[in-house]
């Protein structure tokens, strides 16, 4: 049974995206959810959301592609007819890119393929979506344990990361009298197939972030989507412009 509340969840094709999706679909959320190429994955997602008794709708989005937020838009009209509904209630800008590039070597397509889809999207389909979210809604950016602990390697990713987070505390700011609150939640390494697999696929990999985790392993996308949802439900409502870092303690 669907709660009424309506989500929209970028890059809910895989990973922790997926795993938020569904488990707003367990809460009886229902989403619109993006996948940035394959379509099969997502209708998977689709169909094991309405296994988990919610209705999820994937749409198509390049969330570091600024000049095709008109036509999402109109997508996103298109889906809330479908649920019979005029607008949304929640935002997660999940969608993301990695890059394993150091001071030495990372280079300015590589920094503006992260700023693009990290920052410059998250704060523009933001902008382009407000219009059609309702008042007293809740936006979760998802940022990483690396704007916190830096390591070598990430040069680009950590710090666009900080970004983000300093971002959320601005759109608090000024959403606050809409009372939509603005969050973040930070992930440390999870098993996914993110950074192509790294952390789920590499044992080496796998075991240094486990002996830096105060919990002994690397995340599961089910220690995130779950904490995502709880932060868009009526019990986060006087949470707002704070970083929660969902990572098991990891390099404290």
């Amino acid at each position: 049974m669907t709660n009424g509340k309506i989500a929209i969840v970028t890059g809910g094709s895989r990973g922790i995206g997926c795993n938020t999706v569904l488990s707003l679909a367990k809460r009886g959320m229902r989403s619109i959810f993006t996948y940035n190429a394959n379509r099969a994955e997502a209708d998977k997602v689709a169909a094991l959301a309405a296994e988990a008794g919610a209705r999820a709708i994937a749409v198509q989005l390049d969330t570091g592609n600024v000049g095709t937020f008109d036509g999402f838009a109109g997508h996103v009209r298109d889906a809330l007819t479908e649920l019979k509904a005029e607008r949304f209630d929640y935002l997660v800008n999940n969608a993301g890119i990695s890059s394993n590039a150091g001071l030495e070597t990372i280079t300015e397509a590589q920094m503006d393929a992260l700023y693009n889809v990290h920052f410059k999207g998250v704060l523009f389909l933001t902008q382009k979506l407000l219009p059609q979210m309702n008042d007293g809604g809740r936006i979760v950016n998802i940022s990483s344990a690396l704007a916190r602990a830096a390591m070598a390697n990430r040069v680009g990713y950590g710090p666009i990361k900080a970004a983000v987070e300093s971002l959320t505390r601005y759109m608090a700011v000024e959403l606050g009298p809409r009372r939509i609150t603005a969050n973040v939640v930070a992930p440390g390494a999870i098993a996914t197939d993110f950074s192509g697999g790294i952390v789920r696929d590499n044992p080496q990999v796998n075991k240094m972030v486990a002996d830096h985790t105060a919990l002994g392993r690397v995340g599961m996308p089910d220690d995130v989507g779950p904490v995502i949802a709880a932060l868009l439900s009526d019990d986060f409502g006087w949470v707002n412009a704070q970083r929660i870092e969902v990572a098991g303690g990891v390099q404290i």
